[in-house]
């Protein structure tokens, strides 16, 4: 009797399992179609505006009958500014098999408004190799991943790694600073308990993984090292399979001090020395904070030192203005330094 009932639990989950990937397809099928119907609406506009385009003002007058007939009878998604989307679409992605099957309708027109050739190509390209949600690539966007990694890569290089012409061999094509935490929904409040972040973190693993970067999976919380008889606990370690390492993270809810930098250095050795394998990459650490002093951390540090990185958290998204200004802070800095080694 017990292997009828097991039997019978295993064809019940086999049936569930039918039906789910059945209405996934579905759900795909459907976005591809969609993404496909408006590619084709924005060609025909486009094929019809060349015929006329002796007149400046007919692309206007076209648009604007054309969503007057197809509104009333299909709906908003044939609205004015939808057909002027599909016509972009089109223009700037002339040819139907360089479409992305991963992609839908709603990420299209997340892309489309993306002016920069080369912004473009690598969120289109992140989003279909992760697999992005359209609600994740918005995200990405309003957190300006890409400006963020140009802070401290140069373009051809966040390129490569994006078109697979290359894996990424350093933790600082991965790791972002400022990290931007606002998934979290807490106030920006004077104090925080690093346990209370850290739990906030753990309800949100999946956000946070996607704003740390590419191939992070999580391994442990609050992991217990014991050297002789005394006990520590590292906040949280991930593993990424890109770079193939243990990543440690510190949370610090203060300023950084070099007695962070310290605990979070022997944390980075213990792994070395003691978990990790042989033929794995050396461990990385990042202490997580508030504020830094970037010549305190270089002083704190060796001048060789490449795995112990820190990054400051916001718990709000900043604005445009602010992110650009950030990143030719950080691009003046480099110049400069550049400018001193060449002398």
């Amino acid at each position: 009797m017990k292997n009828m009932a097991s039997n019978q639990t295993s064809f019940i989950q086999d049936i569930r399992i039918i039906i789910e990937t059945g209405r996934t397809n579905a759900i795909k099928s459907v976005d591809l179609c969609r993404v496909k119907m408006y590619w084709n609406i924005g060609k025909r506009i486009f094929e019809e505006e060349q015929q006329g385009k002796e007149r400046a003002d007919y692309g206007t007058y076209l648009l604007a009958n054309l969503a007057k007939a197809l509104e009333p009878e299909y709906g908003s998604g044939f609205s004015k500014r939808q057909l002027e989307r599909a016509r972009q679409f089109y223009r700037l992605y002339p040819i139907a098999s360089t479409l992305r099957t991963q992609l839908n309708w709603s990420q299209y027109k997340l892309l489309i408004s993306i002016s920069d050739k080369d912004k473009r190509e690598y969120y289109e390209l992140e989003a279909a190799h992760n697999l992005w949600t359209s609600r994740e690539l918005e995200r990405q966007l309003n957190s300006h991943l890409y400006e963020r990694l140009l802070s401290s890569n140069d373009k051809e290089s966040v390129l490569a790694v994006a078109r697979g012409e290359r894996m990424p061999d350093s933790p600082v094509e991965i790791i972002k600073d400022p990290m931007y935490l606002e998934f979290l929904g807490l106030e920006c409040k004077p104090q925080y308990y690093e346990k209370d972040l850290e739990s906030s973190i753990i309800s949100h693993i999946t956000e946070f993984m996607l704003e740390m970067g590419k191939g992070f999976s999580f391994v442990a919380r609050q992991q217990r090292i014991l050297i002789e008889e005394d006990e520590f606990f590292a906040d949280l370690v991930f593993y990424n399979r890109l770079l193939r390492c243990f990543t440690i993270i510190e949370i610090k809810t203060h300023k950084l001090t070099h007695q962070d930098l310290g605990q979070l250095q022997m944390y980075v050795n213990y792994y070395d020395r003691c978990v990790k394998l042989a033929e794995e990459s050396p461990t990385i650490g990042i202490l997580l904070c508030t504020a830094k002093n970037d010549t305190m951390v270089k002083m704190s540090l060796p001048e060789d030192n490449k795995n112990i990185l820190t990054s400051q958290y916001q718990l709000y998204l900043p604005s445009k203005e602010q992110l650009i200004e950030q990143v030719n802070e950080v691009k003046q800095t480099v110049q400069t330094k550049t400018g001193k080694a060449k002398m």
